[in-house]
């Protein structure tokens, strides 16, 4: 049991590769298949920190790996969606760049001993990402592809107003809430962090 969460991260990685290559494929089919393995992918992520929680399992491996997978999985996502014109780079670029800043801000936290705890902004950017993904794949899945904002397209007749449509613009939107949510985040963290750059200038200052 100890280690039935380190793999439940594990196979959340190794699962990207196969999504990755589903995306790229940009049929409706594939985007199905990328769906369901999409959502398996992202129950692990609920039950690898649950039965950490539960049988006190935590460990330093537990740890790099459930975020190292987080990064992984949802970064490698996007960029395929980039590569094939469904997600902006701009939304990638502000979504990984926040990822970079808050790794760097947990190893210079690590170093000194303290913790910067994930904030109330951080755990919705994930959920809010998470789902935006999903229902960006399922429309895929359905065949949307005619009413959405990249690229914008919103010509509403009776043609276009559809459910895997309406989808589509539903997980658009969604991807916009995210990268909001990411900057707030980031923001969060970066506050949260103040203390620690305010004590390097104060021990600069005494030298």
């Amino acid at each position: 049991m100890n280690n039935v969460p380190n793999l439940l991260s594990l196979s959340r990685m190794l699962t990207t590769v196969p999504i990755f290559v589903l995306i790229l494929l940009d049929a409706p089919w594939a985007f199905l298949t990328a769906t369901a393995l999409f959502i398996l992918a992202s129950v692990t992520d609920f039950f690898d920190g649950y039965l950490s929680r539960r049988f006190k399992v935590v460990s330093p491996l537990g740890v790099f790996l459930d975020l190292t997978a987080d990064k992984v999985f949802v970064s490698a996502i996007l960029i395929a969606l980039v590569q094939i014109g469904l997600v902006p780079a701009w939304i990638v670029v502000i979504i990984v760049t926040r990822e970079f800043l808050v790794t760097g801000m947990r190893s210079m936290a690590a170093a000194k001993g303290k913790v910067i705890p994930a904030g109330m902004w951080g755990k919705q950017k994930t959920l809010i990402t998470m789902i935006a993904i999903g229902l960006l794949l399922f429309a895929k899945g359905l065949g949307a592809h005619e009413l959405s904002l990249f690229p914008a397209m919103l010509h509403f007749t009776s043609q276009t107003v559809n459910f895997s449509n309406i989808l589509l613009l539903v997980a658009d939107a969604g991807l916009i809430l995210a990268t909001l949510w990411t900057a707030l985040s980031g923001a969060e963290y970066m506050i949260s962090a103040l203390p620690l750059f305010q004590k390097e200038e104060n021990n600069a200052q005494k030298v």
